[in-house]
């Protein structure tokens, strides 16, 4: 599996998880409260701040008919069009969002939502762009954002593995040769119930790809678990104020659990090195607690050691514990004081 590569930062196996900040809707309409929460993403440590780039007509229709009505959830009683006016990061915005997260060191990039999306991004020169798990079924514009060259992240929430193959296929054939894909539940929240990890390491085997997650449970467990699976991404969302009242606030992260976030996931990277059964620098002062063979009787040169003369016990300053039956009926040829470690240099040798 190829590693991928976003403004610099190599994503994979062999680098620390790669944390992405969604902003999404929890601006709340105020583009000093984006600016805040980019500077506690850089704060925190996140990797890159990630925004929407759509309009509402960009993204549905301006209808009330039933099927534009949201039912259930956290934005029922409103349509689509009502929820996505609320919602959006005004496109005037992006070059000041932009300029502000280079100036502060860390980067910035977007899920477009339809071509001319794209193409405003590209005028800003976005490093990457990330398909949002609605629109992973949308392979016209996988395949259009393929063709910019630039690294993608597909996130497959809703997608069944046919649809997944497909969107692969698509941002391959459009052109793209850094291609990464999140598992994600399309719950908001989601409980850690519905995740199960553990199609993290099928996704890595079936696809050989650059695997991550995005995470819509409210606490950072499921994220941290799935670095030991294998995630090399993982995409939260942030806000200022859980409680803020915004589209999104209820489900996303504050400043200090992102701060705990990226130092948790860091640490179970750091966790799960490489195989080694070899002894590690902080047992080296403890080899000694470990079990040995130990004279636990006066024995005089010449005397044959039996078995109520040693005892495994700890300290590990003698021959180890397999070495007793080795011992017991051998000839000493020193005087030897109790609670003496057994050596071979003691034992009359065959």
């Amino acid at each position: 599996m190829k590693a991928i590569n976003i403004d610099g930062r190599s994503i994979g196996f062999e680098s620390t998880p790669y944390i992405i900040a969604e902003l999404s809707a929890n601006h709340n309409g105020d583009i000093n409260n984006a600016k805040k929460i980019i500077e506690a993403a850089k704060k925190s440590g996140a990797d890159a701040i990630k925004l929407q780039t759509y309009r509402p007509d960009t993204i549905t229709l301006d209808s009330d008919l039933p099927d534009f009505q949201i039912k259930e959830g956290l934005w029922k009683g409103r349509t689509l069009y009502e929820l996505y006016e609320w919602a959006h990061t005004p496109w005037e915005w992006h070059p000041q969002l932009f300029e502000y997260a280079s100036n502060l060191g860390i980067t910035i990039f977007s899920s477009p939502f339809d071509t001319t999306a794209v193409d405003f991004l590209e005028g800003l020169n976005a490093p990457a762009y990330k398909i949002a798990s609605f629109e992973a079924v949308d392979l016209s514009l996988i395949k259009y954002v393929a063709s910019t060259r630039k690294p993608m992240i597909i996130s497959t929430g809703m997608a069944d593995a046919s649809e997944i193959d497909e969107a692969i296929e698509a941002a391959r054939e459009g052109g793209c040769k850094e291609l990464a894909v999140l598992h994600c539940v399309s719950g908001y929240p989601a409980p850690a119930s519905d995740y199960n990890l553990r199609t993290i390491t099928d996704m890595i085997e079936r696809y050989g790809l650059v695997t991550g997650l995005s995470d819509h449970t409210i606490d950072n467990t499921t994220a941290i678990a799935s670095v030991a699976l294998g995630a090399s991404i993982i995409e939260k969302h942030v806000t200022l104020d859980r409680s803020g009242g915004g589209p999104d606030d209820s489900f996303s992260l504050e400043p200090e659990d992102l701060a705990a976030l990226c130092r948790d996931t860091k640490a179970a990277w750091q966790a799960l090195g490489n195989v080694d059964y070899g002894r590690k620098s902080s047992e080296l002062g403890n080899v000694q607690f470990r079990r040995s063979l130990y004279f636990v009787k006066n024995l005089k040169a010449g005397d044959i050691i039996a078995e109520d003369a040693v005892r495994s016990v700890r300290p590990g300053y003698g021959l180890p514990p397999k070495m007793l039956h080795a011992v017991i009926g051998k000839r000493i040829i020193c005087d030897i004081e109790a609670n003496t470690p057994v050596e071979l240099r003691f034992i009359e040798c065959e």
